[in-house]
């Protein structure tokens, strides 16, 4: 299978995270743990030391590169802050993945968790050649449930075990979405163009 390992939209730099990029993570998150502590379960547990944030990103980075899980960090163009975290994660049975976003509490409203969710999107099907993407939020959460709404996808009938509304987009729907026409160039991770 052939990975987008680094991703380049109009504003953003959406790639792996690699241990190297510890302290631009741990600011990130740190600075937003009032509004991320709310949304994200794994919050709860924050903050983290340094070295175990470089110990953390570094297992992220193994997961990618066994193909176990695909989790990016979110940067402005110049790579000098971290302003989120997403995911392409194989949490879906069959052909799918879900999408998994958070942006840093002073980049909000921005759009940025939408140009990369619709990134990733483009990635899902025109790079993974998946055949479903899904995004699931807390009910409460108005901003997340906006992302998927603006890129078409479809709210489902059902929730998820945790009680989260599911957005789903298949194959079919995706010519009509508006992730079809995000402006992007995508790169394995021998900086080989795929996209």
């Amino acid at each position: 299978m052939t990975l987008a390992y680094r991703i380049e939209t109009e504003r953003l730099v959406i790639r792996c995270w690699d241990p190297a990029d510890a302290e631009l993570a741990k600011e990130s998150i740190d600075a937003s743990l009032d509004h991320l502590r709310e949304w994200m379960p794994w919050a709860r547990g924050e903050p983290i030391a340094l070295a175990e944030r470089r110990t953390l990103l570094a297992s992220f980075a193994r997961m990618f590169e066994r193909g176990e899980d695909f989790i990016y960090g979110i940067f402005d163009s110049d790579e000098r802050r971290a302003v989120g975290g997403t995911g392409l994660h194989p949490r879906l049975t069959g052909d799918a993945r879900e999408i998994g976003y958070w942006i840093r509490a002073d980049a909000i409203g921005r759009g940025l968790a939408t140009e990369s969710t619709a990134a990733l999107t483009r990635i899902g099907f025109e790079v993974d050649g998946l055949e479903r993407m899904e995004i699931h939020c807390d009910p409460r959460n108005v901003r997340s449930a906006a992302i998927p709404r603006k890129l078409a996808y479809v709210q489902a009938d059902e929730r998820d075990g945790q009680g989260h509304l599911i957005f789903r987009l298949t194959r079919a729907e995706y010519a009509d979405s508006p992730a079809a026409a995000a402006v992007l160039t995508a790169y394995d991770s021998a900086g080989v163009q795929l996209l």
